[in-house]
């Protein structure tokens, strides 16, 4: 038997977004194994698409930017997965709506998932899902050693149904999920009385988010429709950002628009209906865009966990004597490419 072989160990990787997923992809190439636990329906977490009617929309994540060596070498990798958003030259908008400040040029390069956000996370998990390694819409509820082997770790699981479940023999749990969510799952588990203390100092903020579609824009004789720029920071006091969803590259082009409301506003209205929420940050559209028109479908989402606004300051917290750890870009920032640095750097230090 193989030296690799006698020293593979079992994971347990709970979240499959950006971090979780690399994580779990990392220990996967180290001859290691995996299962990976997700709530929800969906791979990716914030890196996220809807579908509609009209097309998609990425209602979470709007592009990433690539810096870390590591982090573009493996984009590089799969290119299917993710191109080049030509939004570089982003507007800033006034309250009114007015032009304010030169286009913002940054010196990275705008990048976005093919043919949707989820698709870059999705793709690099296809392996682990047709290997069975993957199990959505499972919610981890409790962490806690194992049964038969006490040096090992169990986790107590519940699925949307309501159905419970144990899955035992692991050598070590990694969490990537949010902050808030980590603190909680510590607690309930009576684990890593520091580290809790240490995540109640990471600061998250919510993000409201409605998506609209305009096909009547596609009529003939329309000539143009809304603003002459795809992709917009705006300082009125409830929207954010602004992005016309069919600018991006692989997608629809019916006329999509994405609206983020500012953390602020976020927080002020975080549990109004979606009904309310959408009627107050359309208007704001209206007033910042020009576009008047009614548009043909509308939906939103309420993040609770949106962008980091004080992280933990290190890129992972790590037990190697039990064998837990917790990653997350929480855990140095709001980027996509924070999640993929700490996703990698746990695993390499579980290694």
């Amino acid at each position: 038997m193989s030296t690799t072989a006698t020293k593979s160990k079992h994971f347990a990787i709970v979240g499959a977004g950006m971090a979780g997923i690399t994580c779990a992809r990392t220990l996967v190439q180290a001859g290691h194994r995996v299962t990976v636990f997700e709530k929800s329906r969906g791979l990716g977490g914030r890196m996220a698409t809807r579908d509609s009617a009209f097309g998609s929309f990425d209602h979470g994540t709007q592009y990433f930017t690539a810096r870390d060596a590591r982090f573009i070498q493996v984009l590089e990798t799969t290119p299917s997965l993710c191109k080049r958003w030509s939004a570089n030259n982003v507007q800033v908008l006034d309250e009114l709506g007015h032009v304010s400040a030169p286009g913002l040029s940054t010196r990275d390069a705008h990048w976005v998932g093919v043919p949707g956000m989820k698709s870059l996370v999705a793709g690099w998990a296809e392996p682990l899902k047709a290997a069975g390694q993957i199990q959505m819409q499972t919610r981890v509820m409790h962490i806690e050693p194992d049964a038969l082997k006490p040096k090992q770790w169990q986790l107590r699981t519940e699925s949307l149904d309501g159905t419970q479940h144990v899955f035992s023999g692991f050598d070590g749990v990694l969490t990537a999920i949010p902050s808030a969510q980590a603190h909680s799952l510590l607690q309930n588990s009576k684990l890593q009385t520091a580290w809790v203390k240490q995540i109640e100092q990471v600061k998250v903020a919510p993000c409201w988010t409605v998506m609209l579609a305009f096909p009547q824009a596609m009529q003939p004789g329309m000539s143009t429709f809304g603003p002459q720029w795809n992709a917009a920071r705006s300082t009125h006091h409830r929207m954010a950002w602004l992005a016309r969803e069919s600018s991006k590259p692989g997608r629809d082009q019916i006329e999509r628009w994405t609206i983020q409301a500012s953390a602020a506003w976020s927080q002020e209205h975080l549990h109004d209906d979606p009904q309310r929420a959408q009627a107050k940050l359309i208007k704001a559209f209206t007033e910042v865009t020009g576009i008047h028109a009614e548009p043909a479908h509308v939906d939103s989402q309420r993040w609770l966990y949106a962008k980091t606004l004080k992280p933990l300051g290190k890129n992972y917290l790590w037990d190697a004597k039990k064998g837990l750890g917790m990653m997350g870009d929480w855990c140095i920032g709001h980027r996509v490419e924070d999640a993929f640095v700490s996703g990698l750097e746990l695993a390499l230090a579980a290694l």
